[in-house]
């Protein structure tokens, strides 16, 4: 324990004021991660309680390891919440793996719960051996300084205070206490990447090359956390020093040609995707050759440019480089034919966010959209689902970012059938004859590149509600002056 807290105390992870969310499962690392918090709860007076996620893929094994948990927050007078989810089914209506949904459905309830109980922390039992493992996947599959790093202790809210220690470690904290934890069999299946990882690398790592070979790679990443930090804080001060940025209509990010003779090639490098992404608001599809393909702009001549993913365009300017997202010009004679709203013409292309919930007024095309959630209840029929033009009703638990509402982009598909089969927007429209002129004008609310409904025309089939369904959005498209006249 004395070990424990000496990691928390240096990585400043809980204060006397904070109140801990837990992710316990019921196997030895979380009902390690439960002693230590009871343990905290005792010394500073920190309150914490517990989530328990269900995901239904191991029938009885799965109930008993939720039976466990109950008896243990109930034992120690421990508030608790449980989630109960289909997650094969959820898993394959967001085209996930079942792991990356899993990861995706407990990120999910643990914030839930800590807005509901007003939590400060999310406390998770990640141990050194899982970060060794994220380390080998991170390495194997690719990955830039940032991967190299694995779990940090600390990550904005979410804490980890058990990794400090092995899994060997955390079995005889168990031992030495007489505390019993689940087994869950699915951890030795190998058909799972993080199981080969555990089962079949890291050991042979361990008997053929060095027994300490899980500490060394968690002396190494905290030596990378290091390494980060002081990059990070190197980036942030070139730059503040040579990037401009605009918040007007045309929002771009200008960096100045200086910074290539002052800095380094990788903090060059680190402004350019910090620039991007704050232009469109994530960085997830700009790789390293997006990132190196613009910092070469710099000994191009001016007016040189590059078109990249989310319609980012970069132009070599006289003062540097210039990054903005491309917006299509509406057309200047609209056909007045319906593009999504009955005679209205929209041409809008910036995506805006829902107000989930609440309302979102589109000015240019005069639109309110009015989405609110509400529980699935016991006794509820199909037949209840609104077969409205401009009224629908999806399954929110499914819904992996904030959607929002915009007109067609690179990439964009559509679910058209419940056997999950897809269709680029763009075919969609030429086989349902949608002229060409109108279809950059068609409004279409959007989860990622996945397009969620069609405006006036269809909504995904992947987002119907059914029986799994626990949570429905629905979303109303109203003019603004059908609004007025309701409120009148």
């Amino acid at each position: 324990m004395e070990k424990i807290r000496n990691f928390i105390k240096k990585y400043d992870m809980v204060t006397t004021e904070d109140y801990i969310i837990a992710g316990v499962s019921g196997g030895a690392d979380s009902v390690c991660l439960f002693f230590v918090l009871l343990k905290l709860k005792s010394e500073l007076g920190t309150g914490f309680a517990v989530v328990h996620v269900n995901h239904g893929l191991r029938g009885e094994a799965a109930d008993y390891d939720e039976a466990f948990v109950r008896q243990l927050c109930k034992k120690y007078d421990i508030p608790l919440e449980i989630l109960q989810v289909d997650l094969e089914s959820i898993a394959k209506k967001r085209k996930q793996s079942v792991e990356e949904a899993g990861r995706m459905i407990r990120r999910e309830a643990f914030e839930g719960a800590c807005r509901k109980y007003h939590g400060t922390k999310i406390a998770l039992a990640h141990h050194q051996n899982d970060n060794a493992e994220t380390l080998l996947w991170n390495l194997a599959r690719g990955t830039g300084l940032s991967g190299m790093g694995g779990i940090r202790p600390v990550n904005g809210k979410y804490i980890r205070p058990l990794l400090c220690m092995d899994r060997n470690e955390i079995e005889r904290f168990l031992q030495k206490r007489n505390l019993g934890f689940c087994t869950d069999e699915s951890n030795m299946d190998t058909a799972y990447t993080r199981n080969r990882l555990r089962h079949q690398v890291i050991p042979v790592l361990q008997k053929s090359v060095n027994t300490q070979a899980v500490l060394h790679m968690n002396e190494a990443m905290e030596q990378i956390w290091e390494l980060q930090d002081y990059m990070q804080e190197k980036s942030e001060e070139a730059f503040e020093k040579y990037a401009e940025i605009s918040w007007e209509q045309s929002k771009y990010c200008l960096i100045r040609k200086e910074i290539q003779v002052e800095y380094p090639d990788i903090l060059c490098r680190m402004a350019v995707r910090r620039a991007i992404g704050l232009v469109i608001g994530q960085t997830q599809d700009i790789g390293r050759a997006h990132i190196c393909a613009v910092r070469d702009l710099f000994q191009k001549q001016a007016g040189r440019s590059l078109d990249l993913p989310c319609s980012v365009k970069a132009v070599r300017v006289y003062e540097g480089i210039k990054i903005y997202q491309v917006q299509k010009p509406a057309d200047k004679n609209p056909d007045p034919v319906k593009p999504g709203i009955e005679g209205e013409h929209t041409g809008h292309d910036i995506p805006q966010p829902l107000c989930i919930p609440g309302e979102t007024y589109l000015q240019m095309e005069g639109l309110i959209i009015r989405c609110s959630i509400f529980q699935k209840t016991e006794c509820f029929s199909m037949k209840e689902i609104p077969e409205k033009n401009y009224t629908k009703w999806f399954d929110y638990d499914i819904i992996e970012e904030p959607p929002c509402i915009r007109t067609r982009q690179s990439g964009d598909y559509i679910t058209i059938d419940q056997a999950g089969h897809r269709q680029k927007l763009k075919s969609w429209f030429i086989n349902q004859k949608i002229p060409a002129g109108e279809r950059d004008n068609i409004c279409c609310i959007a989860d990622g590149s996945e397009i969620m409904w069609i405006l006036g025309y269809r909504m995904n089939s992947a987002y119907q509600v059914s029986s799994h369904t626990k949570q429905i959005l629905q979303i109303e498209v109203v003019k603004e002056e059908a609004a007025f006249e309701q409120q009148e």
